[in-house]
């Protein structure tokens, strides 16, 4: 069992261990009101574990409690892990970032983007700008989610098959054929949307690598990271420890059976923006090579300057999210909030009105997990709950707050 017990006093480390006591309470009373039925939170600070708290159950109707090894599903917390995919065949010079997707992707060679109509009838001019790698990583693309419901290239993708999951029958590669061949929302490089970007580039690595996704993820982060419980499904020896997924209703969580059913056998496609699950040891191993600039213990994945371009906005005129975004569906402000290669990045703290440093990059899963990276303060922070969706409640900028005032140094 990968363990998270804290062996250190926080006070030597820059934290008031009466200050921290402060957590626990928000995040129990959210499992007493049954709002979520279990909840874990990390604090480290220079790759050391310096909190650890949990509460609550990881399967509440089995009176199952949380664990320090209880896997979650982390939903788009897969997304960073995939840039760092990417990037490491960056350096090894599979391509640049300015090279155009329609090099390996044939439906963007001559993209089209909507003009007007409807999902059924409509018009699009051509793309002026083609859709590069970089446009992918920092979700610039035009491409969308077909369960954004916001504009109506998401029905043209839903009337594909495309909602909150893959078209029956398709594999990635019939995936990213059908969602290239759908008109773009705008033109590339002129706004911000999240999309499925992240499936792409998990069938530009399987291109560039010539491994399938998750082969390549787990010979060449995994296990040289050392996450043993981070994968794309949940094995029958496992199961014991996989957290229930819920959803709300009327102000209480109550099960997600046959969603969270999903998890429990091997996917029919992999895709690069979500899927994986994981634990709470798995993810810090993740964060903390981060903070290190690339590297954890000997094993090197990234070299720093690499990680700084990741984790400085990529958004034109360093605009940020609120300025760029074609919708905000997160319960985290835009405002103040830059995007990287993978990861938002605060830009301005004051118009965040947030205690997080800037420069600090982030990002969350659809079930309500979260996690950052604060350089400045070294500092990494993770929380686990199985929550859909994300927007539910403002955990993080709880979190934030929480963290932050407990800082003494």
């Amino acid at each position: 069992m990968t363990s998270l017990e804290v062996e250190v006093d926080p006070a030597s480390f820059g934290f008031s261990p009466d200050r921290l006591k402060r957590i626990k309470p928000v995040f129990d009373r959210y499992v007493q009101e049954r709002r979520f039925a279990g909840w874990l939170a990390t604090i480290a600070r220079g790759g050391q574990l310096v909190y650890c708290a949990k509460g609550g159950d990881r399967d509440r109707e089995k009176g199952l409690e949380v664990t320090d090894d209880t896997i979650w599903r982390v939903y788009s917390m897969t997304k960073p892990i995939t840039a760092v995919a990417v990037m490491m065949l960056y350096e090894e010079g599979h391509f640049d970032l300015n090279d155009e997707a329609g090099k390996w992707i044939e439906p963007l060679r001559e993209a089209r983007v909507w003009s007007r109509g409807t999902p059924v009838k409509f018009e699009t001019v051509p793309a002026l700008e083609p859709v590069r790698v970089h446009h992918l990583l920092t979700h610039m693309s035009g491409l969308t989610y077909g369960f954004g419901y916001v504009h109506p290239v998401d029905a043209i993708y839903r009337a594909k098959g495309y909602d909150f999951g893959y078209a029956q029958g398709a594999d990635l590669a019939q995936a990213v054929h059908d969602w290239c061949t759908s008109p773009l929302l705008f033109q590339p490089g002129s706004r911000w949307n999240y999309s499925v970007s992240f499936d792409v580039l998990g069938r530009l690595i399987e291109i560039w690598s010539g491994q399938p996704l998750d082969v390549f993820m787990k010979e060449r982060i995994f296990d040289p990271l050392g996450m043993p419980d981070t994968e794309w499904w949940c094995p029958p020896e496992k199961l014991d420890r996989l957290a229930m997924l819920y959803t709300p209703v009327k102000g209480e969580c109550v099960p997600a059976e046959e969603l969270a059913r999903g998890v429990t056998r091997a996917p029919r496609v992999l895709g690069g923006g979500g899927g994986l699950l994981s634990t709470a040891y798995d993810y810090n191993r993740f964060m903390t090579m981060l903070l290190r600039g690339g590297e954890l213990d000997g094993a090197r994945l990234l070299s720093s300057r690499t990680v700084e371009l990741m984790t400085e906005n990529h958004l034109p005129g360093d605009a940020d999210l609120e300025a760029l975004a074609t919708d905000s569906f997160s319960e985290t402000s835009y405002a103040g909030v830059g995007f990287g290669l993978g990861m938002s990045v605060l830009t301005d703290r004051r118009k965040n009105k947030s205690l997080v440093s800037e420069g600090t990059f982030a990002w969350g899963g659809a079930a309500s997990t979260a996690f950052w990276v604060d350089p400045v303060e070294d500092i990494t922070v993770s929380f686990f709950t199985q929550l859909l969706p994300s927007s539910t409640y403002p955990i993080r900028r709880q979190l934030q707050g929480l963290v932050y005032q407990a800082l003494a140094d």
